[in-house]
């Protein structure tokens, strides 16, 4: 028993002692890596050294090129001045010896001696004033060239790296002037050829939806069965669809009213299935019109689904997916919102696309940035803001979100889609024929574009066509020359953009014509 206790013992000190024995080695394994890590450390920092030590050198050998350069300029001027200056003295010194040959060479006479004499000794004196005066000039100058050559090394420096920076600031300011001229133009020029390349390929689809919708019949007796006795038929419809109808004496015809479009469509599809059966009390009424409601429900989700297929988005909410629905029964300023939205989604994704942005992003934002217009609960905030809730709350991405609740400046665009929604909006939305006008205000719009022209001097006619899309001038030939008709152009133009408000761009036209009229008798 004591022997087997201590076979035992020997072996826990035999397990214990290589356990010990490996982690010793572990530990010398490890303190070896971490000398070699230390020691491509070192090798790497001794490289980035003398790197930089190279880079430090190169700048040094640049800054000594440059003042060299700077000191040697110096040099040249300070030659060029004596230059100048020796030259002046030679001259002095060559006019004093032609004096002094001419009185060697010219017999004069005694008379005149003395006074020849004297003014030759005023011209000497003056010349040795102007020596005297060139050679103080001369050590001036000389002296503040001593003075500019006997600055530090480091004052140098910095008068170089001074007059370098202020070179170069001067440079860099051109530089960037004219990059951003040139950035300018090309973007403009780019930017019209997205947006009219865009416009191009995208078809155009126009729909006006009414407050009214006329349901035809095939003879006035139908009229009474829809009113029924005491008009119990038409009350039931009326409170079954929440719409009201009007039986006049138009014939073959009955108007049911309501600015809700989705109510009308209902009363329209049930009052033709009453009429088809025949069948027409309030019992069969309220049934029919259950029945209407639910196919109209189903009818929009369809809708919904097929928009989103057609445009290729995918994991829309099906809360979103009702509201795209929706659309197809709502209208804005005469244009069908779901057609509105369609081309707005593809607007925006052929000009992501060019841009080189996310186009499904793009289609996402445009098809829902009008989904405030939709809900049948009254709101008291713009339709952009709301449609921004809507969407965030259907978890719907920030770019997205930010894009609808932005594309009428009611908060800060943060992305670039944003700006794109907004435009493509516009596009659809400003195209001819897109949105209906009330026939006043239009007729009032074209008679003030119009005026605004004639007030114009010079202006003798003036023409509005195309939907105001075009204003055509004439202007009288003996009051206003080739010249001017330029200047009246532009500011009608200017006028026209500070007074009114209007759709897409006005195409103003100036037309000068001489006629020449005689009658043969």
């Amino acid at each position: 028993m004591d022997t087997l206790i201590l076979i035992i013992i020997i072996a826990l000190i035999a397990l214990i002692g290589g356990g010990v024995l490996v982690f010793f080695l572990k530990i010398k394994g490890l303190r070896e890596k971490g000398e070699e890590i230390i020691k491509e450390t070192k090798l790497e920092a001794e490289v980035i050294k003398k790197e930089k030590i190279l880079q430090a050198k190169e700048r040094f050998l640049q800054m000594k090129e440059k003042h060299e350069k700077y000191i040697s300029d110096k040099k040249n001027k300070i030659s060029i001045s004596e230059h100048k200056i020796r030259q002046k003295e030679n001259s002095f010194k060559q006019r004093k010896d032609d004096l002094n040959r001419k009185i060697k060479d010219y017999e004069i006479t005694r008379k005149d001696t003395n006074a020849i004499r004297k003014n030759l000794t005023n011209q000497l004196e003056l010349v040795d004033k102007k020596i005297a005066e060139l050679d103080k000039h001369r050590k001036q100058q000389v002296e503040i060239l001593e003075r500019i050559a006997g600055i530090s090394a480091e004052e140098a420096k910095e008068q170089l790296v001074k007059s370098l920076k202020a070179e170069a600031r001067t440079e860099a300011m051109s530089y960037i002037n004219d990059t951003v001229e040139e950035a300018k133009i090309a973007a403009k020029k780019e930017s019209k050829r997205i947006v009219i390349q865009t416009i191009q390929r995208i078809g155009s689809e126009a729909a006006v939806e009414n407050a009214v919708t006329v349901f035809h019949i095939e003879n006035d007796e139908i009229k009474g069965r829809i009113i029924g006795r005491e008009g119990r038929n038409i009350r039931a419809l009326e409170a079954a669809t929440g719409i009201e109808i009007i039986v006049d004496d138009t014939p073959e015809s009955i108007v049911l009213s309501s600015f809700d479009p989705i109510r009308r469509e209902i009363a329209r599809l049930a009052l033709h299935r009453l009429v088809t059966d025949g069948r027409i009390h309030p019992a069969r009424i309220e049934e029919v019109v259950a029945k209407t409601k639910k196919q109209i429900d189903e009818e929009i989700i369809q809708t919904g689904k097929k928009t989103a297929i057609d445009l290729g988005i995918h994991g829309l909410h099906h809360e979103l997916i009702k509201l795209v629905g929706k659309m197809k029964y709502r209208s804005s300023y005469g244009q069908n919102l779901l057609h509105h939205s369609r081309e707005t989604a593809k607007l925006c994704a052929v000009m992501a696309a060019e841009l080189g942005l996310n186009t499904n992003f793009a289609k996402r934002a445009g098809l829902l940035h009008d989904i405030g217009k939709v809900p049948d609960e009254e709101i008291d905030v713009p339709h952009a803001l709301y449609g921004m809730k809507l969407a965030e709350k259907c978890k719907e991405r920030p770019e997205v979100c930010n894009a609808i609740g932005a594309h009428h400046d009611e908060i800060e665009m943060t992305s670039l889609i944003s700006p794109i929604i907004q435009i493509c909006d516009a596009i659809s939305g400003a195209r001819p024929g897109a949105r209906r006008e009330v026939a006043e205000s239009y007729i009032k719009r074209i008679k003030k574009l119009e005026d605004l022209a004639l007030a114009e001097k010079g202006v003798i006619k003036t023409y509005a066509i195309q939907a105001g899309r075009e204003l055509r001038v004439i202007v009288g030939s003996d009051k206003v020359s080739d010249n001017e008709i330029e200047k009246i152009s532009y500011n009608i133009a200017r006028k026209i953009e500070e007074e009114m408000t209007y759709p897409g761009q006005v195409k103003i036209i100036v037309i000068r014509e001489k006629r020449a009229v005689n009658y043969a008798k």
